[in-house]
Parts: structure tokens; C-alpha cells; sequence
């Protein structure tokens, strides 16, 4: 399905992110992973079946987005689908929360996600076109106690993705949001057994999901399957908060 693209995927050195780029190699795609940790992302390319670079990148820098996109077309020729997916909590209620955590969580997915799209966008506008996948959270719907930074980042993730799906529409560049919800990872897994039962509950499917079934829709937004879609949100959830 991806045969001949090249995607670049941000914090995809492990869970969701790897996942992500596994699936997109299993279907052709040349891969470019950037990450903070930059041993972390080689060996994450060095794993997939296609050809891979790992990079280090801070998405909160412009630069080093820009070098991350270019190590794409350098690297492949391309860049044909962007998938910006870095993120971080910093959980604390507003009481105890430091400007400092509300900055970092706003900062590397709201602005790490405005650079990806904008630069990717730049890029592909010139080529002829391309797919923009930027990860969103039931949390950026819903809110959760102990989440006023994550929730209104990842609701912002949602209103800068249809903004820019708009501006760009006409030169063929798609911009679409995953909204994962209770994803079974190293992250969540950590959560203590009462919130994780608890999340747990408000699932209809009565089950977590897993990596890879995030991966298949970010899939789908990539191929040509999904051509005619673009500002679109899909929920993976497990038909959590319908």
C-alpha cells in the first residue's frame, strides 16, 4: 500500500510510533524515525524490513524538524506521509501543576505537532501532494483530572489539524488526526492496577487496544485508501466516550 513512499514518523523509537513505522515498512514505505534518543531511534530502523534511517530530534525545534524532513528526501527522494506522534505527560492537578509541566506537554505536542505540519506541508505542497497524520488523545475530547496540560494540547492537535487541513487542501496535502484511546504500552502499563481497572471499565469492547491497531488506521490515512478525506478524526477507542 506504501510501496516507493517515504514516511517520516516523530518518537517512533518505541510503543505507538514503532508500531506505526513497523506497519508502514510491512507495506513498502521507506522510514525515517526521529527521536530525542538517538540510539534508541537507529535500532528502531535498524529493525524494520524496508530501508530506515534513525535520527535524533527535538520536535520542539524548528531546526531540528526541518533536518529531520530533509534526511527524508535526501535519504529516499520523498517525503510523502508525515506522522507527527512525539509526546510526553507531565500528569498533575492544576493545584500542584507547574507552569513549567504545562509548558513542556503544550510544547512538544502542540508546537512539535504546528512544526511537523507546517515544514512536512511546505514540502509536499511542491511535490505534488502527501498524507499528514498527527496524533491526537481521547483525552483532548473528554479532559481528564490531572491532564489540563496533555487534554488541551491534544484538543489542539485536533484544531490546528483542521485549520491546516484547510489551507492546504487544494495542493493535494491531506491532514488527518488518530485519537487513541487506552492503548495497551510500556506507559500505560506503568499505571497503577485501580486506574488501569478503572479506564479499563469505560470501554464498551472491554478490552485495551494494542499498538498495532492504532497503526492500521494511521494506514489507512496514509494510503489511497483515504484520498478523499482530510480534517477527519478518528477515534480508536474501543468505542470509549461515544
Amino acid at each position: 500500500m506504501l510501496e516507493g513512499h517515504t514516511a517520516v514518523i516523530t518518537g517512533a523509537a518505541q510503543g505507538i510510533g514503532l508500531a506505526i513505522a513497523r506497519t508502514f515498512a510491512e507495506h513498502g514505505a521507506n522510514i525515517v524515525i526521529g527521536d530525542l534518543d538517538r540510539a534508541k531511534a537507529e535500532e528502531a530502523a535498524a529493525s524494520l524490513p524496508t530501508p530506515a534511517v534513525g535520527l535524533h530530534c527535538d520536535v520542539t525545534s524548528e531546526a531540528d524538524v526541518a533536518g529531520l524532513l530533509s534526511a527524508a528526501v535526501d535519504s529516499f527522494g520523498s517525503l510523502d506521509v508525515m506522522v507527527n506522534n512525539a509526546g510526553i505527560t507531565r500528569d498533575a492537578t492544576m493545584r500542584t501543576m507547574t507552569e513549567q509541566q504545562f509548558d513542556d506537554v503544550v510544547q512538544v505536542h502542540l508546537r512539535g505537532c504546528w512544526n511537523g505540519t507546517r515544514l512536512a506541508a511546505n514540502i509536499m505542497r511542491t511535490s505534488g501532494g502527501g498524507s499528514i497524520i498527527n496524533l491526537s488523545s481521547i483525552s483532548g475530547k473528554v479532559g481528564f483530572i490531572g491532564q489540563t496540560n496533555y487534554s488541551a494540547a491534544k484538543a489542539g492537535v485536533v484544531g490546528l489539524s483542521k485549520a491546516a487541513a484547510k489551507e492546504v487542501a487544494h495542493l493535494g496535502v491531506r491532514v488527518n488526526v488518530v485519537q487513541p484511546g487506552l492503548i495497551r504500552t510500556a506507559m500505560t502499563e506503568a499505571m497503577p492496577a485501580k486506574v488501569w481497572d478503572q479506564k479499563l471499565s469505560e470501554v464498551p469492547m472491554q478490552r485495551a487496544g494494542e499498538p498495532e491497531e492504532v497503526a492500521s488506521v494511521a494506514l489507512f490515512y496514509a494510503s489511497k485508501l483515504s484520498s478523499y478525506m482530510t480534517g477527519t478524526v478518528a477515534e480508536v477507542t474501543g468505542g470509549r466516550y461515544m
